[in-house]
Formats: structure tokens, C-alpha cells, sequence
């Protein structure tokens, strides 16, 4: 079975086309309009071993944030379709990924149940001319839409670059992690029957 998903969506600010495949080699062919925002989809697919092609026009003359946020919700959908009814996949998957000085802790329940807990403190306002609260919102959009359960936390760290890519690689490694079929696991791995 092939796990990949086909998005696209269209607002009056952003023009989104996407393709997620879970079980891939960590290519990436990213088309934003934000440089950082890309470098980061990039560091996600590569640790994440997912195939991602996005294409984004979005209002940027406005800010980034439209971009980065329906990237996030169009991922999320995305992901969530692949995945199909989640028979055989381990579910639960928890990362450390250090960057430097800097370390993230990512765990991640694919629950159908979408929650964000993201406690990262000391990130400068910018990185370049990439807001850094975009980060947060990605990852809501991306949760929301996901049905996911996601914590990020980072305990220290200082240079905000090595913050947020250790942040981006943890939670691709997380995913990568918790998607993986399992031979153990029958059927769909939850007392209820489904997710």
C-alpha cells in the first residue's frame, strides 16, 4: 500500500499545492516564497523520510503568516489522508534531537485527536525576516488538521536557528517514528478499534 495524499487549497491569501508520501527517501521539492520556511520543510522531510513537494503563492506582501499557517493545515490533511485507518503503525513515537547548543524534546500520539503543547522559550523575534511565531502556528495548523497530539518542548538552547531546526527535524524523526508499520500490531492500535 502506497501512503501518499494529493492537497491543494485556495483562499483570496494563499494558492496551496501539495504531496505528502510517508514511506519515502526524504526528497523535498519546495517552492514558498519564504526561504527559512523552506530550509525547514526541508530539514522535516529529510529526517522525517516522507516525499514532500509543495508549491505556495501567498500574499507576502502582507506578512508570511497565511503562507506558513495553510502550508501547516495542508500538510496536516494530507498526512492524515495518507495515513489511511492507521492499521499497523506504532503510534507513539518520543525524540530528542539536539542542534548545537540547542535541544528538542518531541513526543507525538497519532490519536485522532488533535493537540498542540509547544513550551519553547528564548527565541528572538526573527530569524532573517522569518517571524518566529510562525513556528507555533505551522504546527497548529498542521496538528488541527492531522488529528494528531503533539508536545515540543525545548529546555535550553540560544541561537534561534539551531531552536527551530532541531525542532523541525525532531518532530519529521518523531513522525517518521510513530507512522512505521509495525508486524506486531493488529489492525488498528487502540482499545476503542479506531483513531
Amino acid at each position: 500500500m502506497v501512503r501518499k495524499s494529493i492537497q491543494s487549497r485556495k483562499t483570496n491569501e494563499t494558492v496551496v499545492n501539495l504531496e505528502l508520501m510517508i514511506d519515502g527517501i526524504g526528497k523535498s521539492k519546495l517552492d514558498t516564497g519564504v526561504g527559512f520556511f523552506n530550509h525547514m520543510l526541508d530539514a522535516f522531510t529529510r529526517h522525517g523520510l516522507f516525499n514532500l513537494d509543495v508549491t505556495c503563492q501567498g500574499d507576502l506582501h502582507v506578512d508570511n503568516h497565511h503562507t506558513v499557517e495553510d502550508v501547516g493545515i495542508v500538510l496536516g490533511r494530507a498526512f492524515r489522508e495518507a495515513l489511511g485507518d492507521m492499521s499497523g503503525i506504532t503510534r507513539y513515537a518520543t525524540v530528542s534531537t539536539p542542534m548545537d547548543e540547542a535541544i528538542a524534546h518531541v513526543s507525538v500520539d497519532i490519536s485522532g485527536r488533535p493537540y498542540l503543547v509547544f513550551q519553547v522559550d528564548g527565541l528572538k523575534e526573527k530569524i532573517g525576516t522569518f517571524d518566529t511565531e510562525l513556528v507555533e502556528e505551522f504546527f497548529r495548523g498542521f496538528v488541527n488538521h492531522a488529528g494528531i497530539t503533539l508536545h515540543i518542548q525545548v529546555p535550553y538552547g540560544k541561537n534561534s536557528h539551531h531552536i527551530v531546526e532541531a525542532i523541525f527535524k525532531g518532530v519529521g524523526r518523531c513522525l517518521r517514528y510513530a507512522t512505521e508499520i509495525d508486524s506486531r500490531v493488529t489492525g488498528i492500535p487502540s482499545t476503542k478499534g479506531t483513531l
